[in-house]
């Protein structure tokens, strides 16, 4: 699966394509979470193909664990993680609400269009 599928392409003023600003969902706990104790070998990529046999679902992991750090695919070790259960319903609420995103244009002083990129993350 492509998180990115249904998200909005656009260009700069320099041609170059990027992604619109990705929305992510809500992630309220749920009875039938699954709770792990982190190791070193533990990833979130390869948690994600274990329980939901997609490793590209990786990031509702990562999401789902928001006092974790969300700049890679290795969780903190010696913590306990929630892996939610009802991952379909939380990539199809991730689809709805990243499908057909209205982009607003930034008028330039000429009054003619520009689109700025997002800013690094």
């Amino acid at each position: 699966m492509n998180r990115y599928e249904n998200v909005t392409i656009l260009k700069n003023q320099q041609g170059k394509n990027y992604y619109s600003t990705v929305k992510y969902p809500n992630i309220p706990l749920n009875d039938t979470d699954i709770y792990i104790l982190c190791n070193s070998v533990d990833r979130y990529d390869k948690l994600a193909q274990v329980y939901y046999e997609d490793s590209s679902l990786w990031w509702i992991i990562s999401i789902a664990n928001n006092a974790s750090p969300q700049d890679g695919l290795f969780p903190p070790l010696d913590v306990y993680i929630r892996i939610p259960s009802n991952y379909l319903e939380i990539k199809n609420n991730f689809d709805i609400l990243n499908k057909d995103v209205i982009v607003e244009e930034i008028k330039t002083p000429n009054n003619s269009p520009n689109v700025s990129p997002p800013t690094s993350y």
